[in-house]
């Protein structure tokens, strides 16, 4: 199983960007899966995440400028960011819990997305 993200980039404060990660790999389903992020100097922080049927759960710094969403069909997370800040400047890497037959339910990262905001 490998989660496959991309859609990083640079933009201006205020600006928006979308990330996606697709899941690629034999597996029966995907549980939760969301984003986290590692900005320089600091600790990784859970960035959103979903389920499968759940609301969506927000870290309070992204609520109401970010929006995460799932296509099941298309095994593909977003992340929609809006109005991003300096402070949003971090690689973001993509999270899944993903169940599967030989090792059932396991947590697997992507290789990260950096996403840099000038002001």
């Amino acid at each position: 199983v490998q989660l496959q993200a991309s859609g990083g980039g640079v933009v201006q404060a205020g600006g928006s960007l979308r990330l996606s990660c697709v899941v690629v790999g034999s597996f029966f389903k995907i549980n939760i899966i969301g984003w986290y992020r590692r900005a320089p100097g600091e600790q990784r922080e859970l960035v959103a995440e979903i389920g499968r049927g759940a609301s969506p759960k927000y870290a309070d710094s992204v609520k109401g400028r970010f929006t995460i969403s799932r296509d099941n069909a298309a095994n593909t997370v977003y992340l929609d960011m809006n109005s991003l800040k300096p402070g949003d400047t971090a690689i973001y890497y993509c999270n899944g819990n993903v169940w599967t037959m030989t090792e059932g339910s396991s947590d697997y990262y992507g290789q990260g997305t950096l996403v840099t905001v000038s002001s």
